[in-house]
């Protein structure tokens, strides 16, 4: 195991300091924490202290680390055919579309094509370039509050954060932001169980009339050229809305003749026990956008997939997006080995019995601790929504402490140090958004629960 000493553990940080932007992600935490090797469901400090990751780097590590056939296809293509510029072709490239396409058809009956990109903003970045191509240039886009689609200046105008834009203004138009159905916190104050589905009737009401701001009914026609969704809500807290809501949505929206973008960038390659977390809700996108997981987190690569007549070389022709590292021999390697083994497989039945698993020993803490106001999933993708002792005030600074507790690496099992690793989601940055390997057995869930109950405990103290 790969480690590291004290002293070097020391100067990298100050190193990381004076010569590290801060413009990413990484200060969550002070001092920020230096993982030295992983294997799994685990990563390592240079204690070899086993800390369990339940957000396995926000889902881009869906089959555990270290995983042997996927990592082997990376390293076999190292050997074979490591480089090649974007104008030539590679096997791995074709076949990884094709089985993609394969795919989609099988799932939903639509013949499409793939085209790759290096991440998943710059992949929103083209869908948008094929929107407006395919809409006339039509610029304007419904997103949801509590949308995230990437911090490229394209995608964050469709992401509902104004603090991704706050600095830099927009690229075109901001997106209109439509209420998320969010059940535990009903935007219109609603009650799931006799609300009629008032959050589609609300939408649906914006094209009575032209003074809606968005709808010409003389023409026919809206102004807004598609919806962007992720059907389950990452960074806004893996909320999951009813089944019936997506195919009321989509009933309007091809009323209206909108484009359906799904974004399959974290939940997709079967985070929810299916292939397409939108399957769930039996409806056809227009445009999928999918990442993170392809690679297992091996190779930053990414893609759109869309209908045939939104991205035929007629209407899509050549040089109508590029990156230099797209479609990449490497990634577009790495990425065919694991649709292959999604082939082989039953990821679908084996995401389902762990992630019932999961959320049964979710329901077991939420009765035991008062400031657990929800708790919900779908496959793996996991929510606990962390309260005040009302079970319902959302506790950022209850959600901050629990984070660093598990941080610590001090939880004790059967004698043995642990640390366990958690993401921060949701409006308020108060849920803890569960996403564990794909792979994780029984036992390492029950190691969870375990490792939760004893920081529950910890900040119980604190209400």
């Amino acid at each position: 195991m790969k480690t590291i000493s004290a002293q070097e553990e020391q100067q990298l940080l100050a190193d990381e300091t004076k010569y590290c932007s801060y413009g990413d992600t990484v200060h969550y935490l002070e001092p920020p924490k230096i993982f030295t090797d992983c294997q799994g469901s685990f990563l390592y400090d240079r204690n070899e202290t086993p800390f369990l990751d339940l957000q396995m780097w926000y889902s881009a590590v869906n089959f555990g680390y270290k995983n042997p056939r996927i990592s082997n296809a990376l390293k076999k293509q190292t050997d074979d055919l490591p480089q090649l510029a974007s104008q030539y072709l590679h096997k791995e490239k074709i076949l990884l579309a094709k089985k993609i396409c394969q795919n989609v058809a099988k799932t939903w009956g639509e013949q499409g094509r793939v085209h790759f990109n290096v991440g998943g903003s710059q992949s929103i970045e083209d869908s948008i370039k094929l929107v407006r191509n395919a809409k006339g240039g039509k610029s304007l886009m419904f997103a949801f509050e509590g949308g995230y689609h990437g911090r490229t200046l394209g995608a964050s105008s469709i992401t509902s954060s104004y603090r991704y834009r706050r600095r830099y203004g927009h690229f075109g138009e901001r997106a209109q932001f439509v209420p998320f159905p969010y059940c535990f916190r009903c935007p219109y104050k609603k009650q799931r169980d006799n609300c009629d589905m008032y959050c589609i009737k609300q939408f649906e009401r914006l094209f009575e009339t032209e003074y809606y701001g968005i709808w010409d009914a003389k023409a026919n026609e809206a102004e807004y050229a598609a919806f962007y969704v992720e059907s389950i809500q990452g960074t806004g807290g893996y909320v999951i809305p009813p089944k019936e809501y997506y195919q009321k949505l989509k009933k309007v929206l091809d009323q209206h003749n909108i484009l359906l973008v799904d974004d399959e960038i974290q939940m997709g390659f079967y985070r929810t026990g299916k292939q397409w977390a939108l399957e769930n809700f039996e409806i056809k996108p227009d445009v999928i956008v999918f990442g993170k997981a392809m690679t297992n987190g091996l190779n930053p690569l990414a893609g759109i997939w869309a209908k045939e007549e939104l991205i035929n070389p007629k209407v899509f022709p050549c040089g109508s997006t590029h990156s230099t590292f797209a479609s990449n021999p490497l990634g577009t390697a790495t990425a065919l080995a694991t649709m292959e083994m999604l082939e082989e497989i039953d990821y679908e039945s084996k995401v389902k019995q762990a992630g019932a698993y999961f959320l049964q020993g979710l329901k077991q803490l939420q009765k035991k601790y008062s400031f657990i106001g929800d708790v919900d999933g779908l496959g793996l993708a996991l929510r606990a929504e962390i309260c005040e002792k009302d079970g319902f005030t959302p506790s950022k600074r209850l959600m901050d402490k629990i984070v660093d507790e598990g941080i610590k690496g001090d939880l004790v099992v059967d004698g043995k140090k642990y640390g366990l690793v958690l993401d921060v989601g949701g409006y308020y940055k108060n849920v803890i958004t569960f996403a564990p390997s794909l792979d994780i057995s029984n036992a390492e869930i029950d190691l969870a629960m375990n490792l939760l109950d004893q920081i529950f405990q910890r900040i119980s103290k604190d209400l």
